[in-house]
């Protein structure tokens, strides 16, 4: 893209940026059947430079979700497979003896990449599993002494099973805290999934995924997201809703600072994706589930995994209609 292209492209109106964000969306839908929801929760996210994590059984599309957006933005895509023994240095790499030189030289591990998949982040050991908070906080990683920074955009989407806790480490909160949403995939419908099995082979597949935008153009939607007008009354009905968590009797660790930070900028990206140059209160309202859910814990602690996520939509269900609307 040439410096006239991107002139064109920062200055085009919000209605533009959204034909851009909707290409993106309909090419990932070519791959993922009938999830169109996810989708665009999942590109929310890319465009308010947030992580996300897909908590789902196996075998619904969740690799395949990932890939199709690195490859729809023409990103570099890597995916780590979490296990029990796997070292933090397996993650963020290792200082090696060069003998030609007599030194030491970075080999920079898997996480240098634009998007990385961490598949079961949950049964890596909590020492594996802080190798990335640094990346995910600061997108940078220190190793003896040297901060190394990582390539942009950088994102991470992480899946866990809630089902299956056998040799499983659960993420701590602080980790939890750094994912802007948290999502589920699910079965598709009928229709949608006899499409898929039928297709199976024969349609598009996420290899052949051709990019609808490239890394400029991302960058231009994320600085876009950052100029979305957000009035003094959202922003009140915003933070209500954020105290609330932490005043309901049904909870026992509210939303963080953090995590309010993470609410605005998505719903600053939600306005950009439908084309307006402001937030509603709809736009904040739609998010947040995606981004409270992983965040806050309930005061019951003998609920399963999955009791657990429905109880605490319900609880945030009864906070979201407890706060009036700014209009």
């Amino acid at each position: 893209m040439d410096g006239t292209e991107l002139h064109v492209a920062e200055t085009q109106p919000e209605s533009g940026h959204a034909r851009v964000i909707d290409s993106l969306i309909t090419n990932i839908e070519s791959i993922i059947y009938g999830k169109t929801d996810v989708i665009r929760l999942t590109v929310i996210t890319l465009l308010a430079g947030g992580h996300l994590l897909i908590e789902d059984i196996p075998g619904v599309g969740k690799s395949t979700l990932a890939q199709a957006l690195a490859r729809s933005v023409g990103g570099n895509f890597r995916r780590i497979q979490f296990t029990s023994d796997m070292l933090p240095s397996d993650i963020i790499g290792i200082s090696v003896f060069k003998k030609e030189s007599d030194s030491f030289e970075f080999v920079p591990g898997p996480i240098f990449a634009n998007f990385v998949l961490a598949d079961e982040i949950n049964r890596a050991s909590p020492r594996t599993q802080s190798a990335l908070l640094e990346a995910m906080n600061d997108a940078r990683i220190s190793v003896e002494n040297t901060t190394h920074r990582l390539p942009w955009p950088f994102m991470i989407l992480a899946t866990q099973n809630p089902l299956e806790s056998h040799g499983t480490y659960p993420l701590p909160e602080s980790q939890l805290d750094r994912f802007m949403m948290s999502v589920t995939i699910g079965y598709p419908n009928i229709a949608d999934e006899t499409a898929a099995v039928a297709s199976q082979g024969r349609e598009a597949r996420v290899e052949d995924l051709k990019p609808v935008m490239n890394i400029t153009e991302l960058e231009i939607l994320q600085q876009q997201v950052e100029r979305i007008h957000i009035h003094d009354d959202i922003m009140d009905y915003l933070m209500r809703l954020v105290d609330a968590s932490r005043r309901s009797k049904h909870i026992r660790l509210g939303v963080s600072t953090r995590g309010a930070i993470f609410l605005k900028r998505a719903a600053q990206a939600s306005a950009l994706m439908n084309g307006r140059s402001y937030v509603t209160p709809d736009d904040v309202k739609d998010l947040v589930r995606p981004v409270f859910t992983h965040r806050v814990i309930l005061s019951s602690s003998s609920l399963t995994e999955r009791d657990r996520v429905v109880e605490t939509s319900h609880v945030l269900s009864d906070i979201i209609v407890s706060q009036t609307t700014p209009y």
